[in-house]
């Protein structure tokens, strides 16, 4: 089954007519993007936006072919015409399936918004599942019986139905998963692809023809990094963009409680308000047991947390007990944090604070926080493979 890309962007398409965001004002050329519509075949296009004939006629094909026009979501402004020669376009009600002339079966799959998604099945067997702008299926409990090829959807403003559809195993490890529908909140050029790649998808430019089915190296998760930046940078917000689209994460809070600290609890309602329901909770420093046993994936907030704890625990905050055997205590204690990164199996996002760069520390205490944060991001970079660095929101590769 071949499937081209008339367009990837967002309804309005990119950049919006009259938008002076900094998004639209670089998105020329391969980064512009009209209304996404897919041609499948040459014989199903699935939602009619303007300049299809155009647009098909600059990747090389023709709409004469096609049979049938499904459209996903409302459309909104003023009435499209519908290009001579094709037939009407409509939506089809939810579970009922189309076989076409030309051998494909449609099937109607509902949403969890307003739209219609397809699952669309070529004669020899291939699957592609084609979604709507801001939807994602409903329903989705049994786990199927074949993942997809193909997911086409809107990975950026709707993560979770990646999450979802791994869930029951209707994405597999081989399945693509290409991103449209496109918009200006979406980040530009090489940002975008670093984020969609941390949840195996990709973008393409308009005019991309892929074959459905046919063997496609898909984006390899790391499956362990660390985030690192200071204070306030943005670094947690990106830690859990890494891990959107898995179907269960295990958050680990090595900050715990602080009774009576109305500040502290304001900012842990804030990281729940943003972790996915489907996210679990843990409030502990116990990293080794976690990282060495198997499960779903683990978002440690925050390294330096949970430094302050291994060095409350060893008195290390005092100059005698860091002489007298704190000092190589708590090395050991880092050491076998350092050991059960690298070996294991788990996927792993760990945050952490960035020092070393603005004032020195008025204490020898603080100096020394200060130097054994440094040497623990240091030795947990290095087992790694990436390492982001994010300012002003911004992220910056390290590695990886």
């Amino acid at each position: 089954m071949e499937l081209t890309l008339l367009g990837t962007g967002a309804p309005d398409g990119l950049p919006r007519p009259e938008c002076p965001c900094a998004a639209c004002a670089t998105a020329r050329g391969t980064r512009s993007r009209a209304a996404t519509a897919l041609l499948v075949d040459d014989a199903l296009l699935l939602d009619l936006t303007p300049g299809a004939v155009f647009a098909a006629a600059r990747a090389g094909h023709s709409l004469t072919g096609v049979r049938q026009v499904l459209l996903t979501h409302p459309h909104d402004g003023p009435a499209m015409e519908l290009p001579a020669g094709l037939p009407p376009a409509g939506r089809v009600p939810d579970g009922r399936e189309l076989t076409l002339i030309s051998g494909h079966r449609v099937r109607a799959v509902p949403m969890d918004a307003p739209g219609t998604g397809y699952e669309v099945t070529a004669s020899e067997g291939a699957r592609l599942l084609y979604l709507p702008p801001g939807a994602a299926p409903s329903g989705l409990t049994d786990r199927v019986a074949q993942p997809y090829d193909m997911v086409v959807g809107d990975v950026v403003g709707r993560p979770d139905t990646v999450a979802r559809l791994r869930a029951v195993e209707a994405i597999g490890p081989t399945t693509e998963i290409i991103a449209v529908h496109l918009d200006h909140d979406a980040p530009p050029g090489a940002e975008l692809d670093r984020r969609l790649a941390a949840a195996g998808a990709r973008a393409v430019p308009d005019g991309t023809t892929l074959v459905v089915g046919e063997y496609h190296s898909v984006p390899e998760v790391p499956r362990r990094t660390l985030v690192t930046g200071g204070a306030r940078s943005g670094k947690s917000v990106e830690a859990e963009r890494r891990l959107e689209t898995f179907p269960e994460v295990v958050y680990v809070a090595t900050g715990g409680g602080r009774e009576g600290d109305a500040e502290w609890a304001a900012r842990i309602g804030l990281h729940r308000e943003r972790r996915p329901a489907a996210w679990r909770t843990e409030e502990t420093c116990e990293l080794v047991e976690l990282l060495e046993s198997d499960g779903p994936p683990l978002l440690i907030d925050c390294l330096s947390l949970w430094l302050t704890d291994a060095m409350d625990r060893v008195a290390a905050w005092d100059d005698a007990a860091w002489s007298n055997g704190g000092e190589k205590a708590l090395r050991e204690r880092t050491a076998e944090l350092v050991a059960a990164v690298r070996g294991t199996r788990r996927t792993v996002v760990a945050v952490t604070n960035e020092t070393g760069s603005g004032v020195v520390p008025a204490t020898a205490a603080g100096r020394r926080f200060r130097d054994e944060l440094g040497r623990l991001n240091v030795a947990f970079a290095d087992e790694c493979e990436q390492v982001l660095m994010v300012v002003a929101g911004q992220v910056l590769t390290l590695r990886g």
